[in-house]
């Protein structure tokens, strides 16, 4: 299968243009999208020769998108916005279709937690929302760090490739909005469940001000509901306070205040997100927060997912994972760091080397003496066998191995 060099291009009816151009100008590419929709039935992307399918969505407003075609993900340029690691390399595999569905419209999700409740009656869960598996093992409904994970997979913001550029909080903020457009969560649109929070400027400060207060008005009584959101944002510190704690978020004045039981139960949850991990690497700290309204207008947590994450925004599961991150970046490797989701028993490389064919695997191994942690390591090994790609292997007792491409010096642009 051949490859094509250059920005990100689609064909829709038999027109090629830019990935960008119908992001940046959905009215303008309505006419196309549609002629597409009703002709063809599918987009095609340009990165590989044969062009391979993509679906054209509508979301209910009549906005048109493309998003990949199930399955075919793997064989898009890894490079490619619509290219996916293959299957058994994310979380997301644990979920049945009651969890993730996606639809011509766009992508339906069943959250745990609920976000809406009823005053007249006492907040009780949800049973058809239970997290437990069925009899086929799948998940039903999906946590927060599997919304927090799903997030940042679909927007690729878990992989790195050295013509990309450093990741910034504006393109992290893009891409994760062009997956709210796209998405509904327990029967709301996400545009209007979730608040990611927007880099901050002088000249944005008016507006970011103004979307903060009409994502609060949201919250709270409305009728006979009681109505809780998400907001998700980067903690820049955690704050004590005399009933609990206080998160400061970056590009963002307006802490989220908690109780210090939930802190408590976070930080055992999330301990290299929310311990000094952070702060002795020079890592960044994502969380995705439940939030309400108190009745004097804070917002207040009331549940959190957090996720460690390197300065670019790569996820790692320890300090250790952002010391390779960020080594592999170093070297210029394009990698892709594969998402457990909420599935802790789920067998998945520590990273994934996509600038090699077949793909290379990265293992970090950091502990020594555990029985379980002993068993984990032969059965990814046993499987990075069977998968024939090379093994990369880094006992943190020893020095960094060699990382290099074997290549040598590649040859330049997105797809090269």
């Amino acid at each position: 299968m051949a490859t094509t060099t250059g920005p990100a291009r689609i064909q829709l009816a038999g027109r090629t243009v830019q990935l960008a151009w119908l992001r940046e100008h959905p009215v303008q590419a309505t006419p196309l999208f549609a002629r597409a929709r009703a002709e063809v039935g599918h987009a095609r992307c340009l990165c590989r020769r044969p062009a391979l399918r993509l679906v054209i969505r509508c979301t209910r407003a009549g906005r048109y998108h493309v998003a990949g075609w199930p399955g075919e993900g793997e064989h898009h340029h890894p490079h490619c916005p619509f290219h996916k690691l293959g299957p058994g390399m994310s979380g997301r595999d644990r979920y049945s279709t009651q969890a993730i569905q996606e639809t011509d419209e766009g992508v339906l999700i069943r959250l745990t937690t609920p976000l809406t409740s009823l005053l007249a009656q006492p907040e009780t869960r949800d049973a058809t929302l239970e997290e437990t598996n069925d009899e086929t093992g799948s998940r039903r409904s999906v946590g927060l760090l599997g919304l927090l994970h799903w997030l940042w997979e679909q927007a690729r913001l878990n992989s790195s490739h050295p013509q990309t550029g450093r990741l910034t909080w504006r393109t992290c903020h893009a891409r994760l909005h062009q997956q709210l457009r796209e998405t509904t969560i327990n029967g709301r649109d996400m545009n209007e469940a979730i608040y990611v929070v927007p880099l901050f400027t002088p000249a944005a400060a008016d507006a970011n001000a103004a979307a903060l207060d009409t994502f609060r008005a949201r919250l709270g009584r409305h009728g006979t509901t009681e109505r809780r959101a998400l907001l998700l944002g980067q903690i820049r510190e955690v704050t004590p306070t005399p009933y609990g704690v206080a998160y400061r978020l970056a590009h963002q004045r307006t802490p989220l205040y908690a109780r210090a039981a939930l802190h408590a139960r976070a930080t055992r949850s999330y301990r290299h997100a929310l311990g000094k991990t952070a702060a002795e690497h020079d890592a960044t700290r994502i969380a995705l927060f439940v939030v309400e309204r108190s009745p004097k207008g804070h917002l207040i947590a009331v549940d959190l997912a957090a996720m460690l994450t390197t300065r670019t925004f790569i996820p790692a599961d320890s300090s250790y994972e952002v010391v390779m991150a960020d080594a592999l970046a170093a070297h210029r490797r394009a990698f892709v760091k594969p998402l457990r989701y909420d599935a802790a028993d789920t067998v998945l490389p520590d990273f994934v080397l996509t600038d090699v064919t077949p793909a290379a695997y990265v293992e970090v191994y950091g502990i020594h003496g555990r029985a379980a942690y002993d068993r984990r390591k032969a059965e990814k090994q046993a499987f990075y066998q069977r998968q024939g790609g090379q093994l990369i292997e880094w006992d943190v007792a020893q020095p960094l191995p060699a990382l290099a491409h074997p290549g040598g010096r590649r040859r330049c642009g997105p797809y090269a």
